[in-house]
């Protein structure tokens, strides 16, 4: 299975989307090990890109109701809960100020505490429906690409 995933082009489409789709890490790990692991760019690109969308409409239009039920069935998990909560309302003063470019900026911007992720569940708590967060969420992401893509291929050449 293991040589499957590192030794087969779909088993390297799959790893870079699977690393692309998770949280704090995203695009911004996967895009660079897709390249690293000998996918070509625009192959890679894609995976990246469609792993790191692909939780986006669920967690704008599911996370409100999920992070309630864990805070009523799990009480341990409360404070954690709050800590998201109060990060993304940090955030959430760029998207108040700018609006849907505010939300593309914070996804975009390939940082800590940014990104799809992020610019999702801002998205859901401040109530923006999916049909204005996600094409601001698209093109954050999208923007986010072509800075690793660069990236990428600048420390490509500096090794």
């Amino acid at each position: 299975m293991i040589t499957w995933l590192t030794d087969t082009v779909i088993g390297k489409l799959t790893m870079t989307f699977l690393i692309s789709m998770l949280p704090v890490v995203e695009l911004r790990l996967g895009l660079p090990y897709g390249i690293a692991i000998g996918l070509n760019y625009p192959l890679a690109l894609l995976a990246a890109v469609a792993g790191n969308l692909l939780p986006v409409p669920f967690i704008i239009l599911f996370i409100k109701n999920v992070l309630a039920f864990l805070r009523a069935k799990i009480k341990a998990l409360d404070g954690f809960i709050s800590r998201i909560e109060e990060r993304a309302h940090l955030k959430s003063e760029m998207v108040v100020k700018y609006g849907q470019i505010g939300l593309f900026l914070l996804v975009a911007i390939p940082l800590p505490g940014t990104g799809a992720w992020t610019g999702a569940l801002v998205a859901a708590l401040m109530g923006l429906p999916l049909k204005k967060a996600l094409p601001a969420i698209v093109c954050g992401v999208l923007g986010a690409a072509a800075i690793m893509t660069l990236v990428t291929f600048g420390a490509i050449h500096l090794f």
